[in-house]
């Protein structure tokens, strides 16, 4: 029977195991921390109750066909009934169910509130890394055009853009998502100027890693959490810019439901005074909606804040 005399032969497996609990503890790390800003979070009551009303908005635009009581484009005999059993929340001007008009509109607002921030921070988060991590020319000019993008008076732009181009949902979700990418930008490129100076980036480069892997694996995941609070705040204000242009019928017109065409029956003083039942609902969601979100970006904020400044 042979014994095995080389007390080296086993040390490739040693350096093995050694490498495997490495990359197991540094996981563990990072686990560790997104647990504590969960928990941060989560201790946040306003930030926990802004979530569930927001992801309640989001279960009422998926399930509108279900939740609400009539086709939300159908007109009855009764033109701007009071509510009653028959109609909850009353009729419109045209005999139109308000509160089938009102969850359909729930939708309209989720789908501008999320797919233009959506857009705006990919555009954002590209040109902030290239100019934070190229600098030089590349910086001054992508900086440049930010200047001159965040120039311009951003409501007028979009209202000009819109009556160009046409009304409709997706006009006005890819408007806002084009023309609100200077703040993500410049939030990004601030990050990386910092976090390309630190030593695992520049391990990094020094083994030939490619750029776009520098950029999108080992420097904007560092880079992520104030723009998940900056995105957050965007879904609110995306909201408002939907409401305001539908209310001024640059939006989304009707017969399609949303929150801002509803409102616009509020400009008469007779429907202000004595119709209560046709602009406080989708004033009311509006404001809900956006105080959510709100909350939301708060608790994210101080979340992310507190274990920074650890």
């Amino acid at each position: 029977m042979s014994m095995n005399l080389n007390p080296n032969k086993n040390v490739p497996a040693v350096f093995e195991i050694k490498k495997d609990k490495a990359v197991l503890e540094e996981l563990g790390r990072e686990e560790t921390y997104a647990h504590m800003v969960m928990r941060r979070f989560l201790k946040h009551k306003l930030a926990v109750a802004g979530f569930t009303v927001f992801v309640l908005f989001i279960l009422v635009a998926l399930a509108a066909p279900v939740l609400a009581p009539y086709n939300p484009n159908k007109i009855f005999s009764d033109f701007e009934a009071a509510p009653s059993s028959q109609h909850l929340l009353g009729t419109d001007q045209v005999g139109r169910d308000v509160m089938s008009r009102l969850i359909y509109g729930t939708r309209v607002s989720i789908v501008v509130g999320i797919g233009a921030v959506a857009i705006y921070v990919a555009i954002g988060i590209v040109l902030g890394l290239v100019a934070g991590y190229f600098g030089k020319w590349i910086d001054m000019v992508i900086m440049r055009l930010t200047d001159v993008f965040m120039s311009f008076p951003y409501f007028m732009v979009i209202l000009v853009l819109v009556s160009i181009i046409g009304p409709s949902l997706f006009n006005i979700t890819v408007v806002i998502g084009l023309l609100g990418w200077p703040a993500i930008a410049r939030l990004v490129r601030g990050s990386v100027l910092s976090i390309k100076e630190m030593d695992y980036v520049k391990a990094a480069v020094a083994l030939g890693y490619s750029t776009p892997k520098i950029l999108f694996q080992h420097i904007l995941p560092n880079a992520l959490a104030p723009i998940f609070v900056n995105a957050t705040f965007g879904v609110a204000s995306a909201i408002i810019l939907e409401a305001s242009l539908s209310f001024l019928g640059m939006g989304v017109r009707p017969p399609a439901a949303s929150w801002g065409n509803m409102l616009t029956q509020a400009q008469s003083i007779t429907v202000l005074s004595s119709q209560p039942w046709l602009w406080i609902p989708p004033g009311l969601m509006i404001l809900l909606a956006v105080l959510s979100i709100n909350f939301i970006g708060d608790g994210l904020r101080d979340a992310v804040e507190s274990q920074q400044a650890k």
